[in-house]
């Protein structure tokens, strides 16, 4: 399948938060200076002038962790009391403040006002029952926030190589806000496109069909660092909530614990109590263990070629060394193997997926709620055969996060590997409205082509290209559908561009061998043919590859050569055995049918 690189880095280690300082006293709380002013009926500059001068009581959250303050309906009610009592005065004797009348008209009850309050009362209830009556328009609120963009954090430290560290903060965040089935929230993948984007929020909100968007910055000082975030509707542009976090970088995942659990409250998202424990769940971690992991993140995030993902995996294993604990690295560490895999990176499924599995299952010992693992060990499952384990794993991520774009896609492939087409079309298409950018048309055309819908994958296919013209992905995808339509003549373009863009990847070779063939270009196929053999001498060539290129020239008995050797090293293109369409000419013969019994054995 096409490398993405896809992930979900919920903190990984579970172990008990550090106990958080607890109300001093009973009664409402009021979380901003907004609301401790709004219950005095005095603005905020005031609210703060009394806090203060006169000691009005108001409380800091624990240790600095959020740089925002809190206080009590109960405790605020007492001092009103006792300053009404005690005022103070000017050189006049009178309340500097004008106490008495400052106190809240909701707690004044004086006996001489009640018969006034009375005769006022049935006054207003007359009014309130004319208007009542009388037709007017009606009031709209704000519709509910279902779903969020978490955009790329800004990096205001003054240094570009921090970079990798409010890269790492926003995909934290958003794998946690993932976490919550009530809420939809788009994958890191898609919004990483907007850092430092010139759109509007508003733009920005429509494009990924969202409601509200988070944004905000990070400013690193050493071991220390500051976090602001706020929400924004994006219909209307309107600022929400804002709120600014201190720390210690050891502290990290806790801060990022604290932000989605306010952003899951200012939405009004609806949490269960399995995912408020995930959510909460934190550790704290060494600096140079996060730093590590976050520098494995950024290199994965941009590789473009195998050294790059080798980079990845060398910083995650530095993580590892340093906290063996740390299951987020695991994560990492299988996520690199796994790409290091693919058709493209050219490295033998035999040296990647038993390292995919190893530390993907590491991971969730040590964090069984970890998403990307059970993807992730789910597609090696697969790949390997193990029909009713990947289908368990798919299972387990999707209960977890029924709104993850990888997990769903994944599944859509196994579906269609078990000859399920239609549930398998419609998995891919709810996996790419779910999330547009995440989920590609490229993705969701090779469902459509393993389900032999050529006209509709083409469509797809052609989108991709004119959004993405060198996408290695997209161009490889079209030319097999171009070319199993019988349109091996405009398939030739997209694959020849596909091999340069791919240093002539094998994977690309074959396909281009198939429509060379099919346009009567045996020459040129034959010596793309001779091409790989010599490439197969002293490096990786996948058997699948061999086979493609053998169905391609009409070679059927070299077909099953490589078709035997394919199933040996459990080749990538066995999993389709079923629905693939370039396998349609073999259906039928005994041989194909013993092969397709390797891979299906029940």
């Amino acid at each position: 399948a096409a490398r993405r690189a896809r992930r979900s880095v919920m903190d990984p280690q579970v172990t008990d938060p550090p106990t958080a300082e607890k109300p001093p006293a009973a009664g409402k709380r009021l979380d901003s200076w907004k609301e401790i002013a709004a219950w005095l009926n005095r603005d905020v500059t005031t609210a703060q002038r009394w806090e203060k001068r006169e000691g009005m009581p108001v409380h800091r959250h624990a240790h600095e962790k959020r740089g925002s303050v809190y206080a009590l309906t109960s405790e605020l009610d007492a001092w009103l009391q006792s300053r009404k009592t005690t005022p103070e005065q000017n050189g006049n004797g009178h309340d500097a403040e004008a106490t008495i009348e400052a106190e809240p008209e909701r707690r004044r009850t004086p006996s001489r006002w009640v018969l006034l309050t009375v005769v006022t009362s049935i006054l207003v209830a007359a009014v309130l029952g004319w208007v009542i009556r009388r037709p007017h328009p009606t009031a709209t609120s704000p519709l509910k926030i279902r779903s969020v963009a978490v955009l790329p954090l800004r990096n205001l430290s003054g240094d570009p190589s921090q970079e990798y560290l409010a890269e790492g903060i926003t995909e934290g965040l958003i794998g946690r806000l993932a976490g919550i089935r009530d809420l939809h929230v788009i994958s890191h993948t898609s919004v990483m496109r907007y850092r430092n984007s010139q759109l509007s929020i508003p733009e920005i909100a429509r494009t990924l069909h969202v409601d509200a968007v988070v944004e905000g910055s990070v400013i690193r000082d050493g071991n220390h660092i500051r976090v602001t975030a706020q929400l924004i509707r994006g219909a209307t542009d309107e600022h929400f909530w804002s709120e600014t976090y201190d720390r210690q970088l050891s502290d990290v995942l806790s801060l990022e614990s604290d932000l989605t659990q306010s952003i899951a409250a200012k939405v009004q998202a609806t949490v269960t109590g399995e995912e408020q424990k995930r959510i909460a769940q934190t550790r704290l971690v060494a600096p140079e263990v996060y730093e590590s992991y976050l520098k494995g993140l950024f290199a994965l995030d941009n590789s473009n070629t195998p050294s790059d993902i080798e980079q990845s995996i060398g910083y995650f294993n530095d993580a590892t060394t340093k906290d063996p604990t740390f299951a987020s690295a695991y994560v990492g560490l299988a996520e690199g193997y796994s790409q290091l895999g693919t058709v493209f990176a050219g490295v033998s499924p035999s040296k990647t997926r038993p390292n995919v599995i190893r530390f993907a299952r590491q991971a969730l010992a040590l964090d069984p709620d970890q998403v990307q693992a059970h993807v992730m060990l789910a597609k090696v499952l697969q790949e390997q055969w193990r029909w009713g384990d990947a289908d368990a794993e798919y299972q387990h991520a999707l209960a977890l996060s029924p709104n993850n774009p990888d997990a769903l896609a994944g599944y859509a492939l196994w579906l269609e590997c078990e000859g399920r087409t239609g549930e398998a079309v419609a998995d891919i298409q709810q996996a790419q409205a779910l999330d547009p950018v995440e989920i590609t048309g490229t993705d969701v055309a090779w469902v459509l082509f393993l389900s032999h819908r050529f006209d509709d994958a083409i469509r797809e296919l052609r989108s991709a290209v004119d959004v993405q013209p060198n996408s290695v992905d997209a161009l490889w995808y079209l030319g097999f559908v171009l070319t199993a339509n019988h349109q091996p003549q405009a398939a030739i373009q997209p694959l020849e561009k596909a091999v340069t863009i791919s240093n002539r990847s094998p994977a690309a070779l074959a396909i281009l061998i198939r429509a060379y063939a099919h346009a009567g270009r045996r020459a040129d196929a034959l010596r793309l043919l001779a091409e790989m053999q010599a490439r197969s001498k002293t490096g990786y060539v996948p058997a699948g590859a061999f086979v493609n290129a053998y169905l391609g020239l009409d070679d059927k008995e070299q077909a099953f050569v490589w078709l035997d050797r394919a199933a040996a090293e459990q080749s990538n293109i066995l999993q389709f055995v079923k629905v693939h369409p370039f396998f349609d000419p073999l259906r039928g013969d005994p041989r194909f049918a013993e092969i397709e019994h390797r891979v299906f054995p029940h």
